[in-house]
């Protein structure tokens, strides 16, 4: 019992989230510490060497675990797209935006029951995002960049709520963006255009 409420001590000074490096700060026996928690379900193991404080400080959202496994990060694409009102669309995949190397389809990641899948973008184009609540995520501008960027296909035109993007904004960003992209905002553009009429 001792042993126990020694852990739950040591736990309360840990974030929600956390590394194993946290408690090597907290414990010289970080190994022991976690092992024990863990045994007693005391902390959750997202992957080696990260792990959720569930037990007092309760399970993080999808977002914010999502750019806590590969930061710096941030979300977009659809999960984006969805969250700002623009995509009707419930997405089943979390994209998270990152500078980190190690993406792709091999790199993904469940949580809740929902894919979060890590793709990594060049350096100036990593921006265009607010944090808040414990986590980053596009701007609606930027979010539907980064999916015509990183996207081969786009949700079908129907399911876009085009009025909630800021076609200013959307231009100035598109400007960053390699040629490709550049047309197919104009290509958008124009098909929400033609949508109002």
């Amino acid at each position: 019992m001792d042993q126990e409420k020694a852990t739950l001590k040591k736990l309360m000074h840990f974030p929600r989230l956390f590394r194993i490096q946290d408690a090597e700060k907290a414990s010289q026996h970080a190994a022991i510490l976690l092992s024990r928690a863990f045994n007693k379900r005391l902390v959750y193991r997202l992957t080696r060497g990260s792990y959720i404080n569930s037990f007092l400080k309760g399970f993080p959202s999808v977002e914010e675990v999502a750019c806590f496994l590969k930061p710096p990060a941030y979300i977009s694409c659809e999960w984006a797209l969805n969250h700002h009102g623009i995509l009707l669309q419930a997405p089943s995949v979390c994209t998270v935006i990152t500078l980190h190397t190690s993406v792709g389809k091999t790199r993904t990641f469940t949580y809740q029951g929902v894919l979060i899948e890590f793709s990594r973008i060049a350096h100036q184009l990593f921006h265009g995002f607010i944090h808040r609540d414990g986590f980053s995520m596009a701007s609606p501008e930027k979010a539907l960049l980064d999916t015509l960027y990183l996207c081969k296909a786009m949700p079908a035109h129907d399911e876009f709520e085009y009025k909630n993007i800021n076609k200013k904004v959307l231009s100035k960003l598109a400007g960053q963006y390699p040629a490709s992209t550049q047309r197919k905002v104009s290509e958008l553009l124009g098909i929400s255009r033609m949508m109002k009429s």
